[in-house]
């Protein structure tokens, strides 16, 4: 761990370097995304050294270390503040300096279009993402109609429960806010406990629905103070060697919480989305190393298309009987997937501002990520799509044949891999089948 606190000073001093040189060829962030970074550099920079995250941790997990000894951790801890004092800190005010800089010279507009080459670039990551030959265009109007589509499936369920007046946000709102835990005492460890309880009830009705499961367990923990503000709930993958299980981040920075969408957030990030795909494709032994470990990358339109057909898997599946509220939240959740698809091709191909991406019922730190991260937004709903295509296309040709463990099975065994490869590993199953 010291050795690589010790190299942090020169990686920082790497991407000021880069940074600047982008810089002399156009490559500026918007000016509110700088606002954003600042934001984070002055959080990290407030603390004094010994109460500086990098220390904490190190003191935090070393204490865990039966076989470490208090004076041996009292060195280290020593050591590690004596990095970040001498050479962390001073590299992280110079990088805040050059960016404070650059702040000065950049302007409001988000997307990608207003750099050089911006429009082909965006194109690019938008087959990247998507691994499909949709265009700008086509993407946009799709997210159009799907979100029509879940609007009026959401406006229904709203009025039965009662919340007929106003517009579907005003009432999507006064419902959570209805909702709400007392303030007194904290809520946030009951929170934290209701969503392992529903990740426990997940995994017995999964059984119903899959023959292939991890071995590894998966947990839920709270995301940590420092990044709690503007982190969103994720998945992390077990240690290879069963040392650490999956784990289900849970940002709960308050003083509001989303309610109404925590069983199919939970559905997404843990069971069967996330942790059934991602330690499954760890586990498979029939996958080559490489592909295992993921070693050219996560592709996102399968692995958040799977992960968002699970929230639907779930609906589909009757987990929210006698939950319209939770119900309404796996609808919220999809019509939020469906908005990215007209928000991204928006701001990075039809010039939207910042605040007409809000105003579309975007939340601010989601549109900062689409603006630094062009065309990852759309790659789940597009993935989801897909995968309900597939679906549909092998109960069409197996019919009574069709069996949806094994169609599950078929998904999974694959790992991670662009959708039009996945295509033709269901054609493969379907021909199989027969």
């Amino acid at each position: 761990y010291l050795a690589r606190l010790a190299l942090v000073e020169a990686r920082m001093d790497e991407g000021i370097a880069v940074a600047k040189d982008a810089a002399t060829r156009g490559f500026l962030m918007p000016k509110f995304i700088y606002t954003a970074v600042l934001g984070e550099f002055d959080r990290f920079l407030a603390d004094a050294p010994r109460q500086n995250v990098l220390v904490t941790s190190l003191d935090e997990r070393i204490a865990k270390l039966a076989e470490i000894s208090a004076a041996d951790r009292a060195q280290a801890g020593s050591a590690a503040e004596k990095i970040v004092a001498d050479a962390v800190l001073p590299a992280f005010r110079r990088a805040r300096e050059m960016l404070q800089a650059q702040q000065a010279l950049s302007t409001d507009d988000a997307g990608i279009w207003r750099l050089p080459g911006g429009v082909r670039a965006y194109a690019f990551y938008l087959r990247r993402m998507t691994t499909t030959n949709f265009t700008p265009e086509e993407v946009h109007q799709l997210g159009l109609k799907e979100v029509a589509r879940i609007r009026t499936e959401m406006d229904t369920i709203l009025r039965q429960l009662g919340y007929t007046t106003g517009s579907l946000e005003e009432r999507v709102a006064k419902l959570e806010a209805s909702l709400q835990p007392p303030t007194s005492p904290d809520p946030r460890p009951a929170l934290v406990a209701r969503n392992e309880a529903i990740v426990r009830d997940a995994e017995k009705r999964a059984a119903v629905l899959f023959d292939l499961r991890p071995v590894a367990p998966i947990v839920v923990k709270r995301e940590p103070p420092f990044t709690e503000q503007s982190a969103a709930a994720h998945y992390q993958l077990p240690a290879k060697d069963g040392s650490r299980p999956g784990t289900f981040w849970t940002p709960l920075p308050g003083p509001t919480y989303d309610m109404l969408t925590m069983r199919t957030t939970a559905y997404h990030e843990a069971v069967p989305g996330h942790h059934f795909q991602i330690a499954l494709q760890q586990e498979m032994k029939t996958l080559p190393r490489f592909r295992r470990d993921g070693v050219f990358g996560f592709i996102s339109a399968h692995g958040e298309g799977w992960a968002l057909y699970a929230e639907q898997l779930a609906a589909e599946s009757g987990w929210y009987d006698g939950d319209p509220q939770g119900h309404l939240g796996q609808l919220s959740d999809e019509l939020f997937r469906a908005r990215r698809l007209v928000t991204d091709t928006g701001l990075h191909v039809k010039h939207w501002t910042r605040q007409q991406a809000i105003d579309y019922g975007i939340p601010v730190p989601e549109v900062e990520r689409y603006t630094v991260w062009p065309g990852q937004a759309c790659s789940y709903k597009i993935g989801q799509l897909k995968i309900l295509e597939l679906r549909a296309k092998a109960k069409a040709a197996l019919g009574v044949k069709f069996n949806l463990k094994e169609f599950h099975n078929a998904v999974l065994r694959t790992g991670n891999l662009p959708l039009a490869v996945l295509e033709t590993v269901i054609d493969d199953y379907i021909a199989g089948a027969k």
